[in-house]
């Protein structure tokens, strides 16, 4: 695939607890293109997350390929995967991970510190960010002071602030109510569409998978090929 942004080849993940060796992933092989909205489907223990970690650069494959926009970051060291997921990765985690006693603008500020932006620069990205997560009214509001749904959008204009590669996201709406997860699937679709966004999303539920424009399945560590379903 000429414009895929990741390639995955060949990947197993093996982690070892006492005595006993669990293998997460499988040899799985995978190719994400620029500009796709990939919903990563499964049960819980099926490794989506750790899929997800593993193109994050937040965990490390024991074998097999992982190349994002052409760099293999599996070689990387941990001091360069810092910098570049910093520059790179955008993620949306379930719980939010918002700091409470910051605010929602310096929440979003956060990836940008570690930056040669100048304050004038990092505070013009924060706006851009949080007016299109519809929040620039709520900056000074600490987490305590939002609902669900807003700190997760919060936490989606920190994710975008730095303008990422890639936006990955772990059961972005798990501890939303109904309503709120439609607004940040609304969401997320429109950064992909409109921005062109890259994103990579875990998810069991089917209602958020629709906004995607590709699924696929994973199954006791294994890919499912494309089309395929889990058996019943």
């Amino acid at each position: 695939m000429p414009d895929a942004l990741v390639r995955i080849s060949n990947l197993s993940k093996v982690f070892k607890r006492d005595n006993e060796e669990v293998v997460a992933l499988e040899k799985c092989s995978l190719d994400i293109s620029k500009g796709e909205f990939l919903a990563l489907m499964g049960p819980s223990g099926s490794g989506k997350t750790t899929l997800l970690n593993i193109i994050a650069g937040i965990d490390r494959p024991t074998t097999g390929e992982v190349e994002v926009d052409g760099i293999r970051i599996a070689s990387m060291s941990d001091r360069e995967l810092a910098h570049w997921r910093n520059t790179h990765i955008g993620f949306v985690f379930q719980s939010f991970n918002l700091i409470p006693v910051l605010t929602a603008f310096e929440n979003v500020e956060l990836p940008l510190l570690l930056t040669r932006l100048s304050k004038p620069e990092r505070h013009d990205h924060v706006k851009t960010a949080l007016r299109l997560v519809g929040l620039e009214d709520r900056m000074k509001h600490y987490p305590r002071q939002l609902s669900g749904g807003q700190e997760q959008r919060v936490a989606i204009a920190r994710a975008i602030v730095t303008d990422p590669t890639l936006l990955l996201a772990d059961e972005p709406t798990g501890d939303l109510d109904a309503h709120a997860a439609q607004e940040i699937m609304n969401l997320l679709e429109r950064l992909n569409k409109e921005f062109g966004k890259s994103v990579v999303m875990v998810t069991h539920d089917a209602r958020a998978a629709h906004h995607a424009t590709s699924r696929r399945y994973l199954d006791k560590g294994v890919l499912l090929k494309d089309g395929q379903l889990p058996d019943a």
